[in-house]
This record gives structure tokens, C-alpha cells and sequence, in this order.
């Protein structure tokens, strides 16, 4: 069960605003909340082009509303405890993390530094601030090499399969243990595969189409025979704002002692893709908006590879929890989600 809370006048917490699922998550909120105070924090790395980053800022402030950016890195513990002393949130969404499988092989200290040491200071924030809830991002890589699927919040994740996926999971149970000993409401989301326009560049559809555009070869692992749960923006942007006004109940035990107020949920579109039918699509929709010529010779630009270290086979969300708990499930098909990608992107690509 869980408490509806009205955001009206409340203060709002985004880390991450920057980000992609950040970024869309503060528009969402000024849209429908004009009265809620929204405070947004971001250390704006360069892990991909900035410049994405400060545009999604810059069409932030210039919808107006009670917003508030400051550039702080939620690994500083001095500056996230003043945040919190400044501005006194009731909501806290904790986006801020180190994202990207691969790269973790290659930098780990950046995914320590942010996604366990950054969180911790989150949590130890909202305990010492009497938050009425966090929310905050997981990933569908904590089902690592599971073969049961569709994957869901009640099976075992005990087999990362990456040390991003391993702080992913270590975020849950770090969670649940402040949960417990300090009655913090906490929701965890496992988003599967976040796709859209002015998303990140590093991920497959995007960094597809800059290879193709350039001319060199894109590299589709394990031969296209991976599948991926991939999920439009917008419905996760949906499912965050449902679940930020949905707080897990509190209750006392038999024990005297809180049972903590915490829930899991998948968020994806629970309709797992072919790698190869979505490199179809996405040049389909490339030569559509003319962001690719019509005579493309795509067959010369394609090179079918082995799996990566960290990857896996398959990404399939199990969303039940989410429709019964907030009557919501994804639903944008991955064409609609494509098409709206390669649209943005013939205007990005000229600018």
C-alpha cells in the first residue's frame, strides 16, 4: 500500500537534472505542479557532450517556474548536507549516477565515486531531514545473467554481471537498510533501456546513427541475436511522477520496530526488441527525416560482432507491480520512439 501525496508547495529534489531522464523529469514537474518548488543539482561531467547537458538546462529556465539549478556533485558530502540545510526538500529524487555497462570496465572509480559514495550521502541527507520520500534510479542491469524472464522485482539478483550493475544493486540494498533502521519511505525503479530524443549519446540508437552519419561501421554484438526491452522517454517520465506521488506506508512491526516502507518496481515497455529489427527500424525512421540518404548502403555499414564483457542476453520487464500499484504501463511503440528520435535529431545534427 502506499500514501498519496499531493506535491502543491512542496520542495522538490531532482540530482541528475541534466540528465536525460533528469532533464524531462523537471519539465514534467513545473508542467504539472506550478506551486511545487524545484530544486535541481547536477556536477554536469563529461562523460558525453556537455553542450546536450546545458541545452536541456537552458530549455528548463526558459519555461520559468520555480526552479533552482545548482552544479554540485552528490559525492561531496559537504555540499549535499548544506543543500539539504538550504532548502529542506520533502521529495527527493535521487537520478544523479554514473551510468554506461562498458565504461565501468574502463573507469570503475567514476562508478564508486557517484553511485555508492554520492548515494550514501543522498541517504544519510534524508534521514537527517525527515524527507516524505526518495525515489530513486536502479537499472535492469541488476538482473545480470538471470535467465528467467520476464525479469521481475521478485526474482533473486544476485549475478551482476558489471560493477555498474553491482552499485545498481548495492543502491537497493543500501536503501533498504536506511529504510528500515530510520522509517525513510524509499521507491527504487529498475529502468530498462531509456530511449528518446536528446538522450544519451553513448547509447546504441544514438551513437548508431553519429557512426552511420560519419560513415564508419556500426558493430552489433553477439551476431543481433540480443534482445531489449527499450523504453520511450516520456512513459518513464509517466511512471516517475505517478510513483514520486505514491510513497510506501508506514507501519510498526510486532516488534516495536519499523517494517520498512519500501518498494521495487521495473519500468519498461515489457515488449523485448530484436537488436536487428531495431536497427532496421531506426534506419527506416534515419532516411525518413532525412537524416540519412535514401540510397544508404546500410549492409556495408553493419558488422555482426561477439558479446561484450558486461553485456547480456536479454532485457525483459516484468511490470505488473507498476499497473497494479499506479494503474500504468509503458506503451510507446519502439517506431513512434524512433521516429521521434530521428526528427530531433536532422535538427541537432545541423546545428
Amino acid at each position: 500500500m502506499h500514501v498519496n501525496l499531493s506535491l502543491s508547495n512542496s520542495t522538490i529534489l531532482v540530482t541528475g537534472a541534466a540528465g536525460f531522464i533528469g532533464g524531462n523529469l523537471v519539465k514534467r514537474i513545473l508542467q504539472e505542479e506550478p506551486s511545487a518548488k524545484v530544486i535541481g543539482i547536477d556536477c554536469v561531467t563529461d562523460y558525453y557532450d556537455v553542450n546536450i547537458k546545458y541545452d536541456r538546462l537552458r530549455e528548463i529556465a526558459d519555461m520559468g517556474g520555480n526552479w533552482t539549478f545548482k552544479k554540485i556533485d552528490i559525492a561531496d558530502k559537504q555540499a549535499v548536507d548544506q543543500l539539504f540545510e538550504d532548502h529542506h526538500p520533502n521529495v527527493v529524487v535521487n537520478l544523479a549516477a554514473q551510468a554506461g555497462v562498458r565504461s565501468s570496465i574502463n573507469n570503475p572509480d567514476a562508478y564508486i565515486e557517484s553511485n555508492i559514495i554520492g548515494f550514501y550521502n543522498i541517504l544519510e541527507a534524508c534521514r537527517h531531514h525527515n524527507i516524505w520520500h526518495l525515489i530513486y534510479a536502479s537499472s535492469s542491469g541488476v538482473y545480470g545473467s538471470n535467465k528467467k524472464v520476464p525479469y521481475s522485482t521478485d526474482d533473486k539478483v544476485d549475478t551482476p554481471v558489471s560493477l555498474y550493475a553491482a552499485t545498481k544493486k548495492s543502491n537497493e540494498l543500501m536503501a533498504h537498510a536506511y529504510s528500515k533502521l530510520y522509517n525513510i519511505p524509499c521507491t527504487g525503479l529498475r529502468f530498462f533501456t531509456v530511449y528518446g530524443p536528446a538522450g544519451r549519446p553513448d547509447m546504441a540508437y544514438f551513437s548508431f546513427t553519429d557512426k552511420l552519419l560519419s560513415g564508419q561501421k556500426i558493430q552489433i554484438f553477439n551476431y543481433g541475436n540480443c534482445l531489449r526491452d527499450f523504453t520511450y522517454i516520456d512513459d518513464i517520465v509517466e511512471g516517475v511522477f505517478r510513483v514520486m506521488k505514491g510513497a510506501p506506508e508506514k507501519h510498526i512491526g510486532d516488534d516495536g520496530l519499523p517494517v520498512p516502507p519500501y518498494r521495487l518496481y521495473n519500468i519498461g515497455n515489457s515488449k523485448p526488441e530484436n537488436l536487428l529489427d531495431f536497427v532496421t527500424i531506426l534506419q527506416e525512421e534515419l532516411v525518413r527525416a532525412n537524416v540519412l540518404p535514401a540510397d544508404y548502403d546500410f549492409e556495408a555499414h553493419k558488422e555482426l560482432v561477439p558479446m561484450q564483457p558486461g553485456d547480456v542476453l536479454a532485457t525483459y520487464a516484468d511490470i505488473s507491480a507498476l499497473e497494479n500499484d499506479f494503474g500504468f504501463r509503458p506503451h510507446t511503440p519502439l517506431r513512434t520512439g524512433l521516429r521521434a528520435f530521428a526528427e530531433w535529431y536532422a535538427q541537432y545534427a545541423h546545428k
